[in-house]
């Protein structure tokens, strides 16, 4: 066997701590990746509301669903309605609405429905919460009857914090009229099917400007010549069921 003279054996052995150190060196430069981030909560309860259009021709539009804490409240009758429920009450577009909602410190969550709802028809629609935001917990829902001028239907903060899995809560509700247009039953001023006008119009002047209970339809059929609607448009309340069931 042959061994290395003594200065040999000193370069091979700074060689090979060089060579520890570079190694060591590059791994320290490596970039490091971020760890992935966890995953969201599950949501500790979710709750499943269903509209069912109850009239003979009046379609609902996409119903908008809202999770709240009290403070909030969709609409209250005797009260000027908001920028966002003129909108839905009149166009039937929900959107602003939802935004409004989601502005407030006190809603939770909110969802829409995808389509309209016709007569015999229903959606079901869900909201998912956490546990922390379950004390309390309100449930709203809106939509337009979209062969009226500004006339809708909902629930208004239906307490929701009691219910256990697999319980249900029924509500019928009435016709409301948004107070921010006139009921003229003119085509050009009702968004639905049998009128394709332009539904929601700013410039409009409100009618009284205040939520109250909706005085019903007229139509040609009753006397009102200048009626686009017929008396399969007229309603009798409840216009809606809903049903809340707590599903997890």
């Amino acid at each position: 066997m042959k061994f290395l003279n003594g200065n040999k054996l000193r370069l091979v052995l700074l060689l090979a701590v060089a060579t520890i150190v570079s190694a060591c060196d590059s791994d320290s430069s490596a970039p490091v990746a971020n760890p992935p981030a966890p995953p969201p909560p599950p949501p500790a309860a979710s709750y499943t509301v269903t509209f069912t259009n109850l009239t003979n021709a009046q379609p609902l539009s996409p119903v908008g669903v809202i999770a709240h804490q009290d403070g909030y409240a969709v609409f209250a009758v005797g009260s000027p309605a908001s920028q966002g429920l003129e909108g839905l009450a009149e166009g039937g577009d929900n959107s602003a609405l939802l935004a409004e909602a989601n502005a407030d410190a006190t809603v939770v969550v909110t969802n829409s429905g995808a389509a309209p709802i016709g007569p015999g028809g229903s959606e079901s629609i869900t909201l998912d919460v956490l546990d922390s935001d379950r004390p309390g917990l309100r449930i709203s829902a809106t939509t337009m009857l979209v062969n009226t001028n500004d006339a809708f239907t909902g629930i208004n903060g239906v307490a929701v914090d009691t219910l256990a899995v697999g319980d249900t809560m029924r509500f019928d509700s009435i016709a409301y009229d948004a107070g921010t247009e006139a009921d003229t039953e003119l085509a050009a001023e009702i968004p639905g099917p049998v009128g394709g006008g332009e539904g929601f119009n700013a410039a409009r002047d409100d009618q009284g400007d205040r939520v109250s209970m909706h005085s019903g339809v007229i139509s040609q059929d009753d006397g009102l010549v200048t009626s686009d609607l017929t008396g399969q448009h007229r309603f009798d309340n409840p216009v809606v069921r809903v049903l809340i069931e707590r599903t997890l």
